[in-house]
């Protein structure tokens, strides 16, 4: 997995991308898949970033002291979520919610059960279930569509 900042050219609006590798990132952008989340502009350039160097094993890592986040606010790793991503992650919770009971769960047969449907050898339906990145990269090869889901879920029955 690598991390790109990107960097909308419309807006300025910077945020973060992760893609199986760099040419995974460069397929998405020639088929107009990377987006801005704030505009929707598809006019996406690599941001610049700051390298990640890992420290000497005889290092110790010096860790920044704990930062109280607002009562109100969900705590993040750069500070508190402002309460519109707040909102806009719990409707994106209930919309994944709402879509799953229309799903059958078919565990780690996705794979197999999508390209069964793919190839007409089952009828087509709504799944969910889990997959390698290696399998849903040589479906995606295959044409199959698929798509990971915002949250993860649990399997039925192993669920709080």
């Amino acid at each position: 997995m690598i991390t790109f900042d990107l960097e909308c050219r419309l807006g300025g609006h910077r945020f973060e991308g992760w893609f199986g590798s760099s040419g995974d990132y460069a397929c998405q952008q020639e088929r107009g898949l990377v987006a801005c989340p704030e505009c929707g502009s598809a006019d996406i350039i690599k941001a610049p970033m700051a390298p990640n160097i890992a420290r000497k094993g005889n290092q110790l890592a010096q860790l920044p002291a704990p930062v109280e986040a607002p009562a109100k606010q969900q705590p993040m790793s750069m500070g508190a979520m402002p309460p519109e991503a707040v909102k806009m992650m719990q409707a994106l919770a209930s919309m994944q919610a709402k879509a799953l009971e229309q799903s059958r769960w078919v565990g780690e047969s996705f794979a197999d059960e999508t390209r069964a449907m793919h190839y007409g050898e089952r009828e087509a339906q709504a799944i969910h279930g889990q997959a390698t990145l290696e399998e849903a990269m040589e479906l995606l090869e295959e044409g199959i569509e698929v798509a990971p889901l915002p949250f993860p879920v649990a399997p039925p029955g192993e669920a709080n």
